[in-house]
C-alpha cells in the first residue's frame, strides 16, 4: 500500500468512525447517512484511490477542475456531485459527468441544466441549494435560494424535462442568525426538507455538513454530508 493510499485509508477510518458515533448518539442507523468526499484541488489519482477504498460518491465545486478528473476516471464506479455556484455556460459540461447538481437555486440554471439534460439523454438529479443567510435580494453571501423561494424552484425543477427533485443542501451560514450556529441551520434545513416533501415526496435528500460540522448536520437529520480535509488532508493552495 502506498504512502497515500494509506494516509487516506486512515483518513477515511476516522470519518466512518465519526458517522457512526454520531448516527449512534442521534438514535439512526448507519446507512441513513451517505458520505460524500469533496475531492476538489486533489489529483485524480486520490479519486481512484478512494474508489479502491469503497467510496462512491465525490463531489467537485469548479467545473474546469472537475471535468477533466471525471474523465480520467470516467472508468470507476463513482457517482459525481457537483457542488459550487454553477454558471450557464458550464452546464454542458458538467451535465456530461455530475448526476446530481447540489447548487440549483435560480430559474435560468433550471432551464439550462433542463435542455442540456435532454440534449444529452441523462436524468440529472438536483438539490435546491438554500440560502439560510439570504439578504434582501433573496441570495445568500455563498450562492442559493432563500427559504421563501423554495417551493416555486422545487416547482419548477419538477416539471423540467431530463431533472429530478433529489432535495434540499445548504452551507452552514458565516452571516446572519445561524452564523455560528450549525446545529440551528441544520435543524432550520429539516424543517424545510419537512415542507418540500409535502408537495415532493421523492425529495427526501438532505446536504448538509462538512469536515467540521458533520457531527452537528447528522444530529439534525442530515441524509448526506460532504467531507473534504478530514479525508485527504489539508487543501495544497490554489494558483
Amino acid at each position: 500500500m502506498t504512502d497515500r493510499k494509506t494516509e487516506i485509508a486512515a483518513n477515511l477510518a476516522k470519518v466512518e468512525e465519526r458517522i457512526a458515533a454520531a448516527c449512534a448518539a442521534a438514535g439512526r442507523k448507519r446507512e441513513e447517512v451517505t458520505l460524500i468526499v469533496v475531492t476538489k484541488t486533489y489529483p485524480a489519482s486520490d479519486v481512484r484511490i478512494l474508489s479502491g477504498l469503497g467510496v462512491r460518491h465525490v463531489a467537485e465545486n469548479r467545473d474546469q477542475d472537475a471535468a477533466p478528473k471525471a474523465a480520467e476516471c470516467s472508468d470507476l464506479p463513482l457517482i459525481w456531485h457537483f457542488v459550487g455556484q454553477l454558471q450557464t455556460n458550464k452546464v454542458r459540461s458538467v451535465v456530461g459527468y455530475a448526476g446530481l447538481v447540489q447548487s440549483v437555486d435560480r430559474p435560468k440554471l433550471v432551464d439550462a441544466l433542463s435542455r442540456e439534460a435532454v440534449r444529452a439523454g441523462r436524468e440529472v438529479g438536483c438539490l435546491l441549494q438554500v440560502a439560510l443567510d439570504a439578504g434582501a435580494n433573496g441570495r445568500g453571501e455563498r450562492g442559493g435560494v432563500a427559504p421563501d423561494g423554495i417551493e416555486e424552484l422545487a416547482a419548477l425543477v419538477a416539471r423540467s424535462p431530463g431533472l429530478r427533485l433529489d432535495g434540499l443542501m445548504t452551507v452552514a451560514p458565516l452571516t446572519g442568525e445561524y452564523a455560528g450556529r450549525q446545529r440551528a441551520a441544520f435543524e432550520r434545513l429539516m424543517d424545510l426538507s419537512t415542507d418540500l416533501r409535502r408537495d415532493h415526496p421523492a425529495a427526501n435528500m438532505v446536504s448538509a455538513g462538512m469536515s467540521a460540522d458533520l457531527e452537528e448536520a447528522v444530529a439534525a437529520g442530515a441524509t448526506h454530508v460532504r467531507v473534504g480535509t478530514a479525508v485527504l488532508g489539508v487543501r495544497p493552495r490554489l494558483g
